[in-house]
């Protein structure tokens, strides 16, 4: 969480300021709440390093005795509440409640003052401001439901902010748990939207991908039902018996012939990979691919039914041939482990299925032959028999419909994955000849099926398994080399939540062999935070599209250096997340979060920039920079802005690293922010 949003977290009236109590000279602002800057319409760039008396906030109105007073407050370090006007960046004047409360170290050195803003321009309104006695007893002691709101503010303010510097520095880091976790996906990059009928249907609509499973189900549903109805209620004197499903199957035929009107309309991919929205060319496609496919499956054989006309069963296995369609689907949907690896094994359980049919038409075709050597042997009668449930005459009795299929789909599940088990066994030439197709084709069903099932499970553990190389790898080095305990901490650290964070993809190398123009595209997506900075608005989009391709992203964990004092300056830096103080000489500069924007303004001549402080990491912080010498590379080819950028930086930068530009600072102890922080 960020130091800003932890600190505010919670409050109604987040708006205050951090100052350094430890500078002597004007004890400046080392970090300010979203809450200050939408109250007093400062930015943060324009209010880091100012004077915590907050002079840019006075105006005609405001008392000189309690300017006088707070000057005395902040030499003496004392605690101080009053009534003032300050005036906004707009102008516009406005009566705040203001609140210093000195915040010390374990040693008892006061090393921040917090200064706390309420607006009571209302309530000051409501209350009889022309009684000067009222307003004099007012400003020497404010109203007890005031004060205490404002201290228990304050108070929240000192427990939120001791509970996020006591993390900070630790030697043990916890390692994180959430390596595997799914990340937020990034939105996807769209394209122009061309222009097309409303009655074209997109092939890759939301809408069209659910009407798809919805036929996909439909289709299961028909391989499933059609097979089971010819070879097991075929035997049923009953028509309304054998049909129980009529009303479901006309419905699945409806769906089918929805289907077909659909396609007529949906739009597809060309062989040189456009897509087509002319409806003649689709039609066009459409007749001369699947149309025959899909025409026989959804012909309404079922609808003969209510108007009393028979049909043979077998007409109704026309249906299956839409199964077709699966491989079209397998084709399309490859790229996705989990969806291709549950179409296999539901083609494996309704290849099962199909021949557990067969199996049942065969026993009963055995029964039925009047052959004195094959009629009683056949699994059926042997079956019947182990049930208690004989067939008498050939064909009447035997075991219930349930009990045969659920035997049928053993022996044949049985076969196809292992050679079975003997309970249920072929007897009779017919059935031997069926058990030998039957185990053939589990061995093809071996090969095919679960030979891309093992690949897919593999593909859908590799990034699993790539962790785990690079995790052995990176042991390995801290064990040969013999690193120290802290050092191999701060590597498995920094290792397992980078990889979090990015998956382990280097998007760098991803996008190399793309075109400078995609690669730009993708860059300025990916960095629109950065683009989107007050510094970049005059700059034209070619000069946007260039500083994308230097932008690249960084990642610090807690109690990490980002830079050190001295150190030459590479880049400029955009925290987008997370938060980082800047010290110098063990002294607190200034404290970042999210959207500010550290580093140097650049030199007219090639000089090094050396770096005045250190900037140390209090969260996990994400962060983007910008190489200072891909930055002059670009703006030497867009001269109209870079005398824009060279004017404006000074302004944006949340905290200028260049040598010469600080503020001077007299020698103090370190403050250490990980102890409790008390209240005077």
């Amino acid at each position: 969480m960020e130091l800003g949003s932890c600190l505010g977290q919670g409050l109604e009236d987040s708006n205050f300021i951090l100052a350094n109590a430890q500078v002597r000279r004007g004890f400046p602002i080392v970090y300010c709440s979203d809450g200050f800057c939408d109250l007093t319409g400062f930015a943060r760039t324009e209010v880091m390093q100012k004077n915590c008396s907050c002079c840019f906030l006075y105006g005609a109105e405001t008392s000189e005795p309690v300017l006088q007073r707070i000057e005395k407050v902040l030499d003496g370090k004392q605690e101080y509440q009053t009534e003032v006007c300050f005036y906004k960046k707009g102008g516009a004047a406005f009566w705040c409640l203001l609140d210093i409360m000195p915040i010390k170290n374990e040693k008892g050195e006061v090393v921040l003052f917090l200064f706390s803003f309420k607006d009571i321009t209302e309530s000051r309104g409501r209350s009889h401001v022309g009684d000067k006695k009222e307003e004099k007893q007012r400003s020497k002691k404010p109203g007890k439901s005031r004060l205490w709101a404002a201290r228990r503010q304050g108070r929240t303010v000192l427990h939120q902010l001791s509970s996020q510097f006591a993390r900070r520095d630790r030697s043990e880091m916890k390692i994180n748990r959430n390596v595997f976790e799914n990340k937020p996906s990034i939105p996807e990059y769209k394209v122009a939207s061309v222009q097309k009928s409303r009655f074209i249907l997109l092939h890759y609509s939301i809408f069209k991908a659910l009407w798809d499973w919805l036929i996909l189900l439909a289709t299961f549903y028909v391989a499933v039902t059609v097979p089971y109805n010819v070879c097991f209620t075929g035997t049923e004197d009953s028509l309304s018996a054998a049909r129980s499903t009529i009303v479901s199957d006309i419905a699945v035929e409806m769906l089918f012939i929805l289907d077909i009107i659909l396609n007529f309309r949906t739009t597809y991919v060309s062989q040189s990979g456009q897509v087509v929205y002319e409806p003649r060319s689709i039609c066009i496609h459409y007749v001369a691919t699947w149309f025959f496919v899909d025409l026989i499956a959804a012909l309404p054989f079922d609808l003969l039914y209510v108007f009393n006309v028979t049909v043979t069963s077998l007409v109704h296995l026309l249906k299956t041939v839409r199964l077709l369609r699966l491989l079209q689907r397998l084709d399309r949907d490859s790229q996705y482990s989990a969806m291709v690896l549950t179409l296999l094994m539901s083609m494996f359980a309704l290849l099962a299925h199909w021949m557990a049919c067969i199996w049942y038409v065969i026993g009963r075709n055995e029964l039925e032959s009047n052959d004195p050597q094959t009629w009683d042997i056949g699994w059926l009668h042997e079956l019947g028999k182990r049930l208690e449930a004989p067939y008498i005459n050939n064909s009447v009795g035997g075991p219930s419909i349930r009990s045969a299929y659920i035997a049928s789909l053993y022996f044949t599940l049985s076969s196809l994955t292992s050679v079975g088990f003997g309970n249920v066994c072929a007897n009779t030439d017919a059935e031997k000849i069926f058990s030998i197709c039957t185990m053939l084709i589990g061995a093809l069903m071996h090969a095919v099926v679960f030979g891309n099932v093992t690949a897919i499970i593999q593909r859908m553990y590799s990034r699993r398994s790539l962790y785990h190389t690079r995790m052995k790898d990176l042991k390995d080095f801290i064990r040969v080399h013999r690193l120290p305990q802290q050092l191999k901490q701060r590597l498995l650290e920094y290792f397992q939540t980078t990889w979090s964070v990015n998956n382990g993809i280097d998007a760098n190398e991803l996008l190399h062999d793309f075109p400078d123009e995609l690669r730009a595209d993708v860059a300025m997506h990916l960095n629109k935070d950065i683009l989107q900075l007050p510094i970049f608005e005059t700059a034209s989009r070619g000069c946007l599209r260039s500083l994308s391709l230097h932008i690249k992203t960084s990642f610090c964990a807690p109690g990490e250096y980002l830079l050190r004092q001295g150190d030459a300056l590479q880049a400029n830096y955009f925290v987008c997340s997370g938060s980082l103080e800047v010290l110098k000489d063990d002294v607190v500069l200034a404290i970042l979060g999210k959207g500010d924007l550290i580093g140097a303004d650049l030199c007219s001549t090639d000089q090094v920039i050396k770096t005045n402080a250190d900037v140390k990491a209090l969260t996990y912080c994400d962060l983007q920079h910008i190489g200072l010498r891909g930055l002059c590379e670009v703006l030497q080819l867009y001269p109209e802005y870079a005398s824009k950028f060279t004017a404006d930086i000074h302004q944006d930068l949340t905290f200028n690293l260049r040598q010469g530009s600080e503020m001077e600072l007299q020698p103090a102890s370190r403050w250490i922010p990980e102890q409790n922080l008390q209240h005077p």
